[in-house]
């Protein structure tokens, strides 16, 4: 039995009275499906019929296809309705007017996975502001937050780091739904548009993915399961490095190394294999594809055995460091570009800030990171409590 009704489902069932007669777009990808697994696409088309008219993308494609970043994907015909499809990550990550020409609301329903980095989030807030300077209405059809809507974790983004992995100053781990995010980016950050969000029934901000009854498609193709998402605000920082976070393998982001790594070493310097929630567990694995590919990396996969209790962020920097320690001579930064950016370190942009980066590699206690950012994490946690939808 499905506890959770995803925001879809509800607008299906009982469309808002202000969609009546409106010409109809959808920001979606392969994971826009309802507890059926029926595609949103298809299941507003049933409801609405030919109003539907033109389907926007976010990163990695339609059907996520596109495996890395700043790997484009072009416009197309959808194969289903026979309508045009919009890329917006191709030539922009921007809608252009022409985009919105056929449209009077457009509709969102794309599973965000609670990072500040996951570009997602940011195709929506640029929909929202192309969407106020057209007088277009955006109606957002809620879904879980896959890593829970309790928890928060991490340094704010700091405003000169801002990029297309970080808009505004979220922590790491940001602990809302894409509908409170939607909500709070239209307000706090002065964008106005005319927004609703449609949300869920059910959903309760303790609830881990698996809690809510719905079948997990991936939002990206480095995102095959709920353990990737959960580990994925951590294990992120390895992009940045010459550190393998596991692309090429069935278990992204759950498996990290490099041949250099010395994985006793790092335990050693780590005091044991126990993180706060999880274990590491030595093993090796050999990249199909993207960083070292086709050699053998040691390093680890990341067990999360308490998931309350596990934080993602703070273990991995802990994890950076002991590596930063360890091998400095092989271990190295990775260079621009990252994410349209040429000349920012990719390291900088993921922590959103530099400041983390000098004090890992100055050998700092990590508590201290953890100490001086408790501050700007308490105020931030007290902004999104104003745009809670679920208690």
């Amino acid at each position: 039995m499905v506890d959770v009704i995803v925001g879809l489902e509800q607008l299906a069932a009982s469309p808002p009275a202000g969609l009546k007669e409106k010409r109809l777009g959808l920001l979606c990808n392969s994971a826009s499906v309802d507890s059926r697994l029926v595609h949103a696409r298809q299941r507003l088309f049933d409801r609405f019929g030919p109003r539907l008219t033109t389907l926007f993308s976010p990163q990695h494609g339609l059907f996520a296809e596109k495996q890395d970043n700043m790997i484009e994907s072009g416009h197309r015909r959808d194969p289903l309705l026979q309508i045009p499809v919009y890329s917006l990550y191709s030539q922009t990550r921007i809608p252009t007017p022409e985009m919105f020409a056929n449209i009077d609301t457009l509709l969102i329903d794309i599973q965000d996975v609670g990072t500040r980095v996951y570009t997602f989030i940011y195709t929506m807030s640029y929909c929202l502001e192309v969407a106020r300077r057209l007088d277009k209405q955006v109606v957002v059809l809620d879904r879980p937050n896959p890593i829970g809507g309790t928890a928060v974790e991490g340094n704010c983004l700091a405003p000169d780091w801002r990029s297309f992995v970080g808009r505004y100053p979220l922590p790491m781990r940001h602990g809302m739904t894409i509908g409170e995010l939607a909500l709070m980016f239209n307000q706090e950050f002065g964008i106005g548009c005319r927004l609703e969000v449609i949300p869920m029934a059910g959903w309760r901000r303790a609830m881990g993915f698996a809690q809510t009854g719905l079948p997990w498609v991936a939002p990206s193709p480095n995102i095959p399961t709920p353990v990737s998402a959960l580990v994925y605000p951590g294990q992120v920082i390895w992009e940045g490095t010459n550190v393998s976070e596991g692309r090429g393998t069935t278990q992204p982001f759950e498996l990290f190394g490099a041949p250099y790594i010395d994985p006793q070493g790092i335990l050693d310097f780590l005091g044991g294999q126990t993180l706060p929630g999880a274990l590491l567990r030595i093993m090796e694995f050999e990249p199909t594809s993207n960083k070292w590919q086709g050699t053998p990396c040691r390093g680890f996969q990341l067990h999360v055995t308490d998931p309350d209790n596990f934080r993602p962020y703070g273990s991995s920097l802990r994890l950076l460091q002991a590596v930063l320690r360890c091998h400095a001579d092989a271990f190295q930064w990775k260079p621009p570009p990252y994410e349209y950016e040429f000349d920012r370190l990719p390291i900088d942009l993921i922590l959103g800030s530099d400041t983390v980066r000098m004090h890992l590699e100055s050998m700092g206690p990590v508590q201290e990171l953890e100490a001086s950012w408790q501050k700007e994490l308490d105020a931030f946690d007290r902004m999104r409590r104003n745009y809670y939808l679920y208690s």
